[in-house]
């Protein structure tokens, strides 16, 4: 089971590499737009399922939407995605943060850079190998990947040919 856990992450981190190799059309206008359901930040769309579900179930879902679970890259990220977990009700959340394939080296699903720490004192605490977000102190946990949590996925924003 593990060694199946972390071919799929490796699986997840090379689909978000490739996911990122769209370029916007030369010379078109860059404004991006989101879909229906999904709030923007910048150039990302973000969306909040309250369906609980496992890590890699999760992920699977935000894949078959177009995405990733969410990279968090800075404060006002983490503040957006907060914001939309507590608007759903939850106070947890999944996000695309694992150490699944080395313990101790966390990556994104996506494939960025993990450059925005914000874990809570003591963690992570080898808990788990899958990392959660507190609504309540907007920091990450790291927990069991097979327990079954709301989430939140990120996805590029499309273009739309301008407003």
């Amino acid at each position: 089971m593990a060694f199946a856990l972390q071919v799929f992450f490796l699986l997840c981190g090379i689909s978000g590499l490739l996911t990122g190799a769209w370029s916007w059309p030369s010379g078109e206008d860059k404004d991006g737009c989101c879909p229906k359901d999904w709030t923007q930040l910048d150039d990302h769309c973000y969306i909040f399922q309250d369906d609980t579900r496992t890590f890699a179930d999760a992920e699977s879902v935000c894949n078959n939407l177009g995405g990733n679970l969410a990279s968090i890259r800075s404060y006002v990220e983490n503040l957006v995605i907060v914001g939309l977990v507590k608007e759903g009700g939850a106070e947890f959340t999944w996000i695309g943060l694992h150490d699944a394939i080395e313990k101790g080296d966390f990556i994104w699903t996506d494939g960025t850079d993990f450059d925005f720490d914000h874990f809570a004192l003591g963690e992570p605490d080898d808990t788990g190998d899958c990392v959660d977000l507190s609504v309540a102190d907007r920091t990450f946990f790291d927990e069991d990947c097979t327990l079954e949590k709301p989430y939140v996925c990120i996805r590029d924003t499309f273009y739309c040919g301008g407003h």
